[in-house]
This record gives C-alpha cells, structure tokens and sequence, in this order.
C-alpha cells in the first residue's frame, strides 16, 4: 500500500510541478492522472501493485470532499445578499450551531482534505479498465461533454440575470459546474468572485449527488457509463464521489467526465461566458 499510495503521490507531484512550470489552467492531480494513465496500460505490474489502494480511495472518495464542502458555512452573508438558497448539510451546520470556527475544524481535517489528490489520481486504474468501452463512445462522448458544459454555463447565468443578480455574481455562476480550482480561474478572468464561485461549485455538487438519481429514473436512463458521464459534467468532484458509491463502472465514467470538463471549460468558458456577460 506504501509503494501504490507513493506512486501516486509522485505522480501527483509531477502534474503539480508542471502545471506551475508551464502555466496550465488545469489541476495539478488532473495532469497528473493522464500521465499515469500511459504507465499503468505500459506496465502491468504497477497497475495490479496500485489498484487494491485505488479501490480504497474511490470507495471513499465522498469523504474527502466533507473539509471543502463545510467552507460553504465562510460565505452564508454573502449568499444571503445575492438572494441565493443554497443548502449547507451535515457537519456544516453542526459547527455552525456550535460556533466551531471553520479553520480551527479544517486543521483537524487536513489530512482527509490531502488525500483527494491521490484519490484523483486513483481515477487512472477504473479508467484503464473501461479502456475498450471508452475507444467505442469517444465521439458521443464528446459531444455530450460540450453540450452538458455549455448547457450548464448558459443556464446559470441566463437565470441568474432573469433573477436580478448582479454582473459579478453572474460571473461567478458561469463555472459552477467544473472543478474547483479550474472554476475559481474561470471566474477570476472574466469579473467574478473566485470565493463565491468555490461555494457554488461546492453546492452544485451536493445537489447534483442528491438529485441525479431521481432525475435518471424519471428519464428511463439505465446505462451506468451515461449515468456517470452526466454526473461528471454536471456535478464534477462530488458527483463521481456518489457516482462510485453505485458502481464502478459508473465512477469510472464520472471521473473521465470531471477530468474533461475542466480541460474544455479553461479554454471555452472564459471566451463563451465573458461574450455572453458582455451582451447582457
């Protein structure tokens, strides 16, 4: 377990390095997974070495996202004067009706918070499995991925604006639907507010995850790799977190979708949302 966790830490640290180095707009662990991915189909005995911790993550993954998910309770004045109804669950309103400061909680948590590096970079070895399935959708794939993406974008702030919000908060809606650190750039470049966007994307994922099921069945979708797919563009991070807790198969796809929209949201979304702000 020492040696697959220091695999991927390593890995981690590659795409971190490079990401600096070279000015991506993409997460360090993003990078980082697709240059594992090549390793794992290139040598075998890394992937059986690293699966069983893999696995460990994954199964866990909606754990690591509780540090990040109570930062929403940093920003309720904020969210109350945007008139936005965004629901705060578990822990997060237990140390609110405690009066627990949220760094004084996050320090006892950085460890699990750690650990979502890793875990992104787990993501490698269920996708290298649903490796053959992934080379026959490619084409739908992709276009569900830039329909979802746009879709997303589009509606946000087309409500938002029907609702009265302000250009600033406008912006910060834009993102909301790709991963954090990806969505807090977006925002910056085009007049938004990074800090409101991270409580955004944080609530869109909790509803996504609380919702997506029901919406399927409404929708007669059964197929888990579309399942996933949709629960990866719509809801990111903790949308594949709920996505593994059904099946692998289905992670597997919500992590491929994460992954992806946050590589076609830093290109796209700053030159779509900012022409669309500016024309309202």
């Amino acid at each position: 377990m020492i040696g697959a966790l220091a695999t991927l830490l390593v890995f981690q640290l590659l795409g971190e390095a490079l990401v600096r180095t070279l000015g991506l707009p993409v997460p360090g662990p993003v990078l980082g997974l697709a240059l594992l991915l090549p390793l794992l189909a290139w040598r075998p005995a890394v992937l059986t070495m690293v699966r069983p911790t893999a696995q460990a993550l994954l199964q866990h993954l909606s754990l690591l996202f509780v540090p990040a998910g109570v930062g929403v309770m940093l920003h309720l004045n904020r969210i109350g004067e945007e008139a936005l109804a965004i629901a705060v669950l578990g822990l997060g309103l237990l140390l609110w009706a405690t009066g627990t400061p949220y760094a004084t909680y996050f320090e006892g948590a950085q460890f699990v918070h750690f650990l979502l590096g890793p875990a992104t970079l787990a993501l490698a070895v269920p996708l290298l499995e649903q490796l053959p399935r992934l080379k026959r959708l490619w084409l739908p794939l992709m276009g569900a991925l830039v329909a979802g993406t746009l879709a997303a974008t589009v509606s946000a702030i087309g409500i938002g604006w029907l609702l009265g919000a302000s250009r600033a908060t406008l912006a910060s809606l834009a993102p909301k639907s790709v991963t954090t650190p990806v969505a807090m750039g977006i925002a910056e470049q085009i007049g938004g507010l990074p800090s409101l966007t991270a409580v955004l994307v944080v609530s869109t994922g909790i509803l996504g995850a609380a919702t997506a099921r029901y919406l399927f069945d409404a929708l007669r979708i059964t197929d888990p790799a579309v399942r996933g797919f949709a629960l990866g563009t719509a809801a990111h991070g903790i949308g594949t977190a709920r996505a593994f807790q059904v099946s692998e198969e289905m992670g597997a796809f919500a992590g491929l979708a994460m992954g992806l929209s946050a590589l076609f949201s830093a290109v796209a979304l700053p030159v779509l949302a900012g022409a669309l702000l500016r024309w309202l």
